[in-house]
């Protein structure tokens, strides 16, 4: 799952929710240098990554791409699950999306000094353009596939990305509708 879910499936916890959303810029041991709380989110990150990564309805998404767009499937598809959650938002939350993500670009205010630099920077860019409101649209699905092929070292074809969610649009919904329910439940079972 990309950002937003990540963020959504953190509860309520607001140091949960920082480490679940820093988890993917914390390796190994470096996991020791966060209280608690953040450490818990850090493995509730990992624990939904391979949920997600090994399940057979996110694979059946990643075999539709894994032709053109190789080992940045997981990516895509991440991406992907992302819109369909933000496209329909007020099924999982009473929270508008925009309120939702605005709260937690303040909140991330918050823990500045603790989170990594690159996770700084990152937040700077996504706050600005609201990269998560923005996830609901093809176009900021777009906008945030052709950003991320510009910082991968090989070529990914992410910029093509969306028209291959257009073109097999039902498919992902449906497998994100089948898939996110049992991941809700992967998460309320998940124990630090």
């Amino acid at each position: 799952m990309n950002f937003l879910a990540h963020l959504y499936l953190s509860g309520h916890d607001e140091e949960v929710l920082v480490g679940n959303f820093i988890g993917d810029f914390v390796k190994g041991s470096q996991m020791d240098h966060y209280p608690d709380q953040v450490q818990k989110g850090i493995r509730l990150h990992r624990s939904i990554d391979y949920f997600t990564d090994t399940h057979e309805i996110v694979l059946q998404s990643k075999i539709r791409l894994r032709e053109k767009f190789r080992h940045y499937a997981p990516v895509i598809v991440d991406v992907f699950y992302d819109h369909f959650l933000a496209k329909d938002w007020s099924r999982y939350s009473n929270v508008p999306l925009l309120d939702y993500t605005q709260n937690f670009y303040r909140l991330m205010n918050k823990y500045l000094e603790m989170i990594p630099k690159g996770v700084v920077r990152m937040l700077s860019y996504m706050s600005q353009d609201n990269w998560l409101y923005n996830y609901q649209f093809i176009e900021g699905i777009d906008r945030a596939l052709t950003g991320m092929s510009r910082r991968t070292k090989f070529e990914s074809k992410m910029e093509d990305a969306s028209e291959a969610l257009q073109a097999h649009y039902t498919a992902f919904e449906n497998e994100f509708h089948q898939f996110f329910p049992e991941l809700q439940l992967h998460v309320s079972n998940f124990e630090a």
